[in-house]
């Protein structure tokens, strides 16, 4: 189906399986190995005796994500080292290292800020801690969806709005604010979208992507500097009715409700953890800090084996917008095309074996993709009479 040769794409996502199980597994054991051994108490212990009480959870927090960072840290040097491999890096290493601080700096921020909220909850509606910490989060997770383009992705890549009078922009970003255009006219409940942004991916990856980003007055199209080159019109305007397809069904929204979903699972059978444990690992108590890491251990858990459902609730999202791309061009080929372009600038494995898709895939394959494009294309043609 793909003219690239195979085996180089299956290397790349063998590669990055390897990375991912044991990262995941590093993870899950270092957790596991830091409550059980009682370390994680014996940390509580010591801030508790030298560090203010106000500040208890805080300090945790940055103790344990500091050190969490020192051990992955290995992991995200190979990580890199792949990506160099197989062609896809263009970052320095100093580049590298700064986006890393970056990242720790955002984690240990959003980390603290997380574990206070859930602990102040904790001590304040024991019983009921768990109902309280899902609607909170849902909150954040709404602010930060809504933030995210301009607070958060900023941080890391350079995002430039596309003019539509200034060159070399003006001939792409007419063609489509004119079929957004056109798509309000014929549905005025189209939801308004603020803007098309070229995302600056190139200067640290040779990858390609686009994506839907933001809520209400953040919400817009961002396509990569690498998809836009070399790519003809038609491709960039199909990704971008995709895009327009997460947009038209709601699919951000789709995402969050589903997510809140999951986190209140997630609380819930952290409750009945933190109180079937907490004796048995010398815990004072569900609101003891030291308790963090069983928290940790039952999201990672239930994220794990709730990773196929997941991963088919984001293919169907997927598979609409591609199927609202075809309906609004009348065509399946320029999607087509710009997915065979994106599998050789991503080295995507095109075609991986079924059960391989199905548990940990969050896009359909594109062999899959390309298949149900000429599927359609191939009945609107029958419909027509022109097959």
């Amino acid at each position: 189906m793909m003219g690239q040769n195979i085996e180089k794409p299956r290397a790349y996502a063998r590669a990055k399986l390897w990375l991912a199980l044991l990262s995941g597994a590093i993870e899950l054991a270092a957790a596991v190995g830091f409550l059980v051994s009682r370390a994680s108490e014996a940390l509580a212990g010591w801030l508790a005796g030298h560090v203010p009480h106000a500040a208890i959870v805080a300090a945790y927090v940055v103790v344990t994500v500091v050190g969490l960072q020192i051990l992955s840290l290995p992991l995200g040097w190979w990580g890199r080292r792949v990506e160099i491999r197989f062609g896809l890096n263009r970052q320095s290493l100093a580049g590298w290292l700064f986006d890393e601080c970056k990242s720790l700096a955002l984690g240990l921020g959003l980390g603290v800020l997380g574990a206070e909220v859930l602990y102040a909850l904790l001590r304040a509606t024991p019983a009921h801690w768990w109902w309280w910490a899902w609607g909170v989060f849902t909150a954040i997770t709404v602010v930060l969806a809504q933030l995210g383009p301009v607070l958060l992705l900023p941080l890391f890549f350079k995002l430039r709005q596309m003019s539509e009078t200034e060159e070399p922009d003006a001939t792409m970003v007419r063609r489509l604010q004119a079929t957004y255009a056109r798509l309000r006219a014929e549905d005025p409940k189209l939801p308004r979208l603020h803007g098309i942004f070229e995302w600056k991916l190139g200067e640290k990856s040779a990858k390609a992507n686009a994506a839907l980003t933001g809520l209400g007055p953040t919400r817009r199209v961002i396509i990569s500097d690498t998809l836009l080159e070399g790519a003809a019109p038609e491709e960039i305007e199909a990704v971008f009715v995709h895009e327009l397809g997460h947009h038209v069904h709601g699919d951000i929204w789709r995402g969050i409700a589903f997510q809140s979903a999951l986190t209140l699972l997630g609380f819930w059978l952290a409750d009945v953890a933190l109180r079937a444990f907490s004796p048995a690992l010398g815990l004072r108590g569900i609101a003891d800090i030291a308790g963090l890491p069983l928290v940790v251990i039952v999201f990672g858990v239930l994220g794990l084996l709730l990773m196929p459902a997941s991963n088919a609730f984001v293919r169907r999202m997927e598979r609409r917008a591609d199927d609202y791309s075809f309906t609004v061009l009348g065509t399946a080929q320029p999607l087509i095309a710009g997915l065979r372009r994106l599998a050789d600038k991503n080295l995507a494995e095109v075609d991986p074996p079924r059960w391989k898709e199905w548990l940990l895939y969050s896009h359909p394959s594109i062999a899959t993709r390309i298949r149900r494009g000429e599927r359609w294309e191939q009945a609107q043609n029958a419909a027509l009479g022109r097959g």
